[in-house]
């Protein structure tokens, strides 16, 4: 049996639904394979949290815990953390140091891909199309003018390091802009801000599955509310139809797009790209490398519709972390 630390929660506001992500990761672990920890990483402490709700220390120097005076190590870390420290490579980094096998992609692309600035610019080259968008920085002059002269209105305004669209706003005057660079700023001190892509707005998830790179179902989202913000995502403001209601030439050409950019950089693990659809031209918005586990979550859905079964979806990941 593999001791398997299952880590959940995090530094940012994204906690809550990456315990609920990991919790869910535990109930669907192969039991006759594995033994689950639930781990949960906050600032103020690193804890294993057994079934009876007991706290037991995590030792930061080689990542076990002790319980009942048994030292535990750890023959693989599950990353359930959306956000950082897990979904931007810093605790990729610290368990590549330890040389304890993870689940998710390594350190560089982690960091890489959690900078939506970034990521777009590294795919740019080869020929991957994003909306058109202008950068702040904590402390830059805002000159609105400038901003809707380059991206237009309405506009969207995003923190460029943060998930389950916390801090988004949609913007439809030069005068809501200051108001919505405000609400980024609280949850990033790096903005980007996006021309609207009217279109349809699709999600891919691809994933190594037994060693091939696998494109899951393509999921439609059809939000309820302005965009597919943290309502839409969680509280049901939203229709997400999967497979999607697209062509199967375009459901071909998304799907090459993700692949190629999963590829292009040498992710691992699982990921899940945003794409917006105009005029027959996929968009893409980003890509996450921890995407959400609940039982609301897109990528789920999309191993279900494959047929694949959360069990062997967490198993296979598992799998190939300890095969490298």
């Amino acid at each position: 049996m593999k001791n398997i630390a299952i880590i959940m929660g995090g530094y940012s506001s994204e906690y809550k639904i990456s315990l609920i992500s990991g919790n869910l990761v535990h109930q669907y672990l192969d039991k006759t394979k594995y033994n689950g920890y639930c781990i949960h990483i906050f600032k103020e402490k690193w804890v294993y949290v057994d079934d009876s709700e007991t706290e037991f220390p995590i030792d930061k120097n080689d990542f076990s815990v002790t319980v009942d005076g048994t030292k535990i190590n750890f023959d693989c870390v599950f990353n359930a953390i959306h956000g950082t420290p897990g979904e931007d490579g810093l605790m990729q980094a610290y368990l590549e140091l330890l040389e304890i096998p993870q689940t998710s992609c390594d350190y560089y692309q982690a960091a890489l891909t959690f900078n939506k600035r970034d990521t777009l610019s590294v795919l740019k080259p080869y020929g991957i199309k994003s909306a058109v968008s202008y950068y702040l920085n904590k402390g830059d002059k805002i000159y609105t003018d400038e901003i809707v002269k380059k991206v237009g209105l309405p506009c969207f305004v995003k923190p460029n390091k943060a998930g389950s669209s916390f801090g988004i706003s949609k913007v439809k005057t030069e005068a809501e802009l200051p108001i919505a660079i405000e609400v980024a700023y609280q949850e990033d001190n790096e903005i980007i801000i996006e021309s609207f892509l009217d279109g349809t707005e699709v999600s891919v998830g691809v994933i190594n599955y037994k060693g091939v790179i696998t494109v899951l179902p393509i999921t439609e989202i059809v939000s309820e509310n302005d965009f597919f913000d943290y309502e839409a995502k969680y509280l049901g403001k939203s229709q997400e139809i999967t497979p999607a209601r697209i062509s199967d030439e375009m459901t071909e050409k998304v799907g090459a797009i993700a692949k190629r950019a999963y590829e292009l950089l040498k992710m691992k693990g699982f990921s899940r790209s945003e794409f917006i659809i105009v005029n027959d031209e996929p968009f893409m918005l980003e890509m996450n490398t921890v995407p959400g586990m609940t039982n609301e979550s897109l990528l789920p859905q999309q191993a279900l519709a494959a047929g694949i079964s959360l069990e062997d979806l967490f198993a296979n990941a598992i799998e190939l972390a300890l095969v490298k």
